[in-house]
């Protein structure tokens, strides 16, 4: 019994080592080149053909960050992560934020995730919660921020995330949302786009509820407070 508890932990440990060296490899190309598709993309699409849906297909447009509208840009971290060009992953003020509201409230009420996190669940995890999702990205997500600058984390991010049904990134959503290419978006545009990001498949950018339209007016207060261009210029992420 020793024996094969022994053999099955020396081949557990060599998928281990080809697993990450594979996912070092995967950084190192896409740190300069395209992201052509996502983990999320690769679940949606299986689980359309189990549930026999073969109509479904995802849909995106690769976009340079300095082609992505500043609107869009402000309004992405307005939303999900305000403390993006300082932390190293993990934004720990947030995280004791998010503990506090949840703990005050009979279901979880906020998360505390970065961009940086959410880069790294998108493009390699698996979607749903469980501990052992949140231990591997806690292991992935400070790796990506020495490999990778905040703006090579941006621009991934807002070319992978999901903004409906078979809606992936800022350029695939602006045409079929607004009929306009992402770097024609206004503030008012780029908030709603921003806004549905917690939950794509529950919020409609079509259809706004009308907590949708709460928090789309709150991150228009939010991209005000950074200050718009003028946050994007300090931080490195357009040209003065």
């Amino acid at each position: 019994m020793l024996v094969y508890l022994l053999l099955l932990w020396h081949w557990l440990k060599r998928a281990l080592l080809i697993l990450f060296s594979c996912w070092l490899i995967t950084i190192l190309i896409f740190k300069f080149l395209p992201v052509p598709f996502s983990m999320v993309m690769l679940e949606r699409e299986i689980n359309a053909w189990l549930s026999l849906n073969f109509s479904y297909a995802s849909r995106s447009a690769w976009v340079e960050l300095n082609a992505i509208s500043p609107n869009m840009l402000i309004a992405a971290i307005a939303a999900e992560d305000q403390n993006f060009p300082n932390h190293w992953g993990f934004d720990f003020q947030a995280i004791e934020s998010a503990i506090n509201q949840n703990s005050a409230s009979k279901k979880p009420i906020r998360g505390a995730s970065t961009i940086t996190q959410q880069v790294v669940k998108n493009l390699w995890l698996w979607d749903g919660r469980s501990w052992l999702r949140k231990g591997v990205e806690a292991i992935m997500t400070p790796i990506i921020e020495v490999m990778w600058s905040k703006k090579r984390i941006l621009t991934i991010y807002l070319n992978i995330a999901e903004f409906g049904e078979g809606i992936f990134g800022v350029e695939e959503a602006a045409k079929y949302y607004f009929k306009k290419p992402e770097n024609q978006l206004n503030a008012v545009e780029a908030a709603r786009l921003a806004a549905v990001l917690p939950n794509p498949l529950a919020y409609q950018v079509k259809k706004p509820s009308n907590d949708l339209l709460i928090r789309q007016a709150w991150i228009l207060q939010q991209m005000q407070q950074l200050g718009d261009k003028n946050f994007l210029k300090k931080h490195g992420f357009i040209a003065d």
